[in-house]
């Protein structure tokens, strides 16, 4: 997933969120919004208003959900159908429209087009990779236990533990030199804020596509067994990925496999301290983590502004004719919390059956880097719950920041204690 940067005209105006804050917003992560729940409610298809004021249609359904995000019908392409960039000013929509900022950017592509880079990408997840980052996730997730244990019995779980996991796994997979990560995870940090001013975010965005292009002339140069490097010199792709290509393409494997996983670290354990019965029964049978997971990615649904897609041609979704042009947003929140799809869907269960949620998507723009991320979580929370069986919260579930302010929900902070 990709910000979308702008310059605003004042200095102060944010970009604020692509859709209204009432369909998102969580006072508790494990309540979805009123607003949502009675848009859901009166049909799998809905009509509501971005904030700019265009239609769009909500998909809160389950079944709707799976059949738009594999429908090529409706494309992914926001640069082209999105209201708000047809909104914006002529200088922005040319640098939106300017083929280096857009050059690799796959996620905003339709087949076959799409199809070049996810399949360059996907030989790049090989069976030799993923083993080596598994040794490297579980040195990384025990260095920085020994860190947290060695500085006393309180921590911030989000700065000492969940954000620098999948920084340097991330720093790793691209390969990131160790001098440099320092300056990766300040600017990774910043990048993913709906409140930034236009002005700072563009900025933010520059900034971080300048030390892609580094990362990738150095690579280019002095070739190393990460992905960076193989996409240049063993992708086998005629033609030859270019340098803006290989930016973009960094920035949204940074994007997709750094602040989700880092969200989905803080705010599952916040979840499961406020669950005792469900972390007892980690805790009593830790084999159960990887269905444990499962059933996290689907309650807490961290791509809480949904994924947008537009119809190419007239069509029906679920009873409701959609025309060429519409702005449809499919509600991951909504649409693995369906009831007709599993029992009981506002109740965390952690031995849940495997379910088939969508918290990684659906179709040909399903999460690459899901196993991944899967790993970093699997071996994170076995590990933190084995090493401090004690651990609880230091401060009141009430007192724990909520990122309702970010493209991915979570906490800010999150202030434990442990004996």
């Amino acid at each position: 997933m990709t910000t979308e940067t702008t310059k605003a005209p004042p200095a102060n105006a944010s970009l604020g969120s692509p859709i209204p804050q009432e369909l998102i917003h969580r006072d508790d992560p494990c309540t979805l919004p009123p607003a949502l729940v009675a848009l859901a409610e009166q049909a799998p298809v809905a009509e509501a208003a971005l904030p700019s004021g265009d239609p769009f249609w909500l998909v809160s359904g389950y079944d709707e959900a799976r059949a738009v995000l594999s429908d090529p019908r409706f494309s992914a392409d926001r640069f082209t159908y999105h209201p708000r960039f047809k909104q914006l000013p002529e200088e922005i929509r040319e640098r939106l429209r300017d083929p280096a900022a857009r050059a690799g950017s796959f996620i905003n592509m339709d087949p076959p087009e799409h199809n070049r880079y996810r399949r360059l990408l996907t030989g790049q997840f090989t069976v030799h990779r993923m083993r080596q980052l598994g040794a490297r996730i579980e040195e990384v997730v025990t260095e920085r236990l020994d860190a947290l244990l060695a500085k006393g019995n309180t921590a911030d779980l989000m700065p000492d533990f969940a954000l620098p996991v999948p920084s340097l796994v991330i720093s790793e997979l691209l390969g990131v030199r160790y001098e440099d990560r320092a300056e990766f995870q300040q600017r990774t940090a910043s990048l993913l804020r709906m409140n930034m001013p236009g002005d700072e975010a563009i900025a933010n965005a520059d900034a971080m596509r300048a030390f892609m292009r580094r990362l990738v002339v150095e690579k280019r140069e002095n070739p190393a067994d990460d992905m960076i490097s193989g996409l240049i010199h063993h992708a086998g792709a005629d033609p030859a990925l270019t340098d803006d290509e290989l930016t973009n393409i960094a920035n949204l494997l940074l994007m997709a496999g750094f602040e989700t996983t880092a969200s989905m670290l803080g705010l599952g354990v916040f979840v499961l301290l406020r669950r005792p019965d469900q972390l007892a029964a980690l805790r009593a049978d830790p084999s159960r983590v990887g269905d444990a997971i499962e059933e996290l990615l689907r309650y807490l649904s961290i791509v809480h502004i949904g994924l947008f897609r537009f119809a190419k041609e007239d069509l029906e979704l679920g009873g409701v004719h959609l025309p060429a042009g519409s702005t449809v947003v499919v509600s991951l929140l909504a649409a693995n919390r369906d009831e007709q799809h599993w029992p009981d869907p506002d109740v965390l269960d952690v031995t849940r059956v495997r379910n088939s949620h969508l918290a990684f998507g659906h179709g040909v723009h399903q999460c690459l880097g899901q196993q991944l991320a899967r790993m970093e979580m699997k071996i994170g929370y076995t590990e933190l719950l084995r090493r401090l069986p004690n651990l609880r919260l230091a401060v009141p579930p009430e007192e724990v920041p909520l990122r309702n302010d970010m493209l991915h929900y979570g906490v800010h902070a999150l202030p434990v204690t442990w004996d």
